[in-house]
């Protein structure tokens, strides 16, 4: 993954250490492995050690979606060494041809909707910008996904008329947060206290942490400088506009 300007504290200094982003900077869901049955300690040790490779999607394919993915889902605040992969769990998916257990009746199977979509925001790229979506700038990138977010793709795709486009934002979407939220590294971050079994929970009340875990270090911080959300003024073009952090936090 390719990293752009990392996020700043409100201080202006960079936030923590990267190799473990979060409000819980000393806890770690896999110190807990030893309390596990052997069944979860297989399968949740499995999703740090044993990425899948990428199969289902051709390299120029998995190169958008890579793109894409890194705006959806934004790790600027992680170390490359623990950013949680979310293409291959994708990509391993679609390559089993495994389903998220629906499938609306205007929307295409999975596999063809990730592929048709990719080449559709790919011609998107080209048309407005003359260049491929992994080569354009982050504004630029950021601008054809909001229009498909804001449910406009712009410029018009003839493929957004036979795929709805929110439908394939919501797929998109619920791919990617399962992916990250299904890694422990993730778990981490957020302090969940990952499998309880067979251990169990024990402080199910006002909120108190176990004693396993950790009290929660809240920091403030801005986004990147170069993310759309940073332009002013708020009427320029986003190609252009002026790039500052403004003291929000994110």
């Amino acid at each position: 993954m390719s990293k752009r300007s990392l996020p700043t504290s409100a201080t202006g200094g960079e936030i923590r250490d990267l190799r473990q982003p979060g409000y819980y900077p000393r806890y770690s869901t896999l110190g807990q492995k030893k309390a596990w049955d052997e069944t979860t300690r297989h399968v949740v040790t499995g999703r740090v050690g044993d990425t899948p490779p990428v199969r289902f999607f051709s390299r120029e394919e998995a190169e958008v979606l890579q793109a894409i993915i890194d705006h959806v889902l934004p790790q600027d605040d992680r170390s490359e060494e623990r950013t949680i992969p979310i293409l291959p769990v994708i990509d391993e998916r679609l390559f089993k041809n495994e389903l998220n257990g629906f499938r609306y009746e205007d929307m295409p199977p999975d596999r063809d909707a990730y592929r048709l979509a990719i080449k559709a925001i790919d011609v998107m790229a080209r048309e407005r910008f003359d260049a491929s979506f992994p080569a354009l700038t982050v504004h630029r990138q950021e601008l054809i996904l909001k229009s498909l977010h804001d449910g406009e793709p712009d410029p018009a795709h003839p493929i957004w008329k036979t795929m709805p486009v929110h439908r394939f934002w919501a797929l998109l979407m619920e791919d990617c947060v399962t992916a990250y939220y299904a890694h422990p590294w993730a778990w981490d971050e957020i302090g969940f206290g990952g499998p309880a079994y067979p251990r169990g929970y024990m402080r199910l009340e006002n909120g108190l942490p176990e004693p396993w875990e950790t009290e929660e270090e809240r920091y403030e911080w801005n986004a990147p400088v170069d993310s759309l959300s940073e332009i002013e003024p708020e009427g320029a073009p986003p190609e252009h506009g002026s790039l500052h952090g403004h003291g929000g936090t994110h």
